[in-house]
């Protein structure tokens, strides 16, 4: 069970959030969309923190499960908490992947593979512009004020 609260953004909130979104950001994380490989911001990103939820600020992976896939997309061999993402069948571009969205507001974020490094085997891949980053030490985002 999760310590963050994961009951969707109201309509008000959701609104909101979508709002602050740039056309890109809006195409990834509500459109399924997908950003160019090795342009994203968190590609090459080393510093120890983690990775929220552009959308709600929701957690979703720790640096420390970062690794350089060669992809040219964030990679991360497990999430920061598995109830804070859901997995969908996705069988868009003539091929059969599982999306992976945020449990808390459902934006997309990437897709998850099982060929990554031990000791998880998986490959969460995702788009930089799904993400936000916040440094080690400093609080996570908090765009729905849940004090969290």
């Amino acid at each position: 069970m999760s310590r963050f609260d994961l009951t969707p953004p109201s309509p008000e909130q959701r609104q909101r959030l979508e709002s602050s979104l740039t056309r890109e950001e809006r195409e990834v994380l509500l459109h399924q969309g997908t950003e160019h490989p090795f342009c994203g911001q968190f590609v090459h990103e080393k510093k120890a923190g983690v990775y929220c939820c552009r959308l709600c600020g929701l957690p979703l992976f720790r640096a420390t499960q970062k690794f350089d896939s060669g992809t040219g997309w964030p990679s991360f061999t497990e999430p920061y908490d598995r109830a804070h993402l859901r997995e969908y069948r996705d069988i868009s571009h003539l091929m059969v992947r599982t999306e992976i969205r945020c449990a808390r507001c459902d934006s997309h974020q990437g897709h998850v593979f099982p060929d990554g490094p031990p000791p998880t085997g998986m490959r969460y891949c995702i788009n930089s512009v799904a993400l936000q980053f916040t440094a080690e030490g400093q609080p996570l985002p908090d765009p729905l004020g849940r004090g969290e």
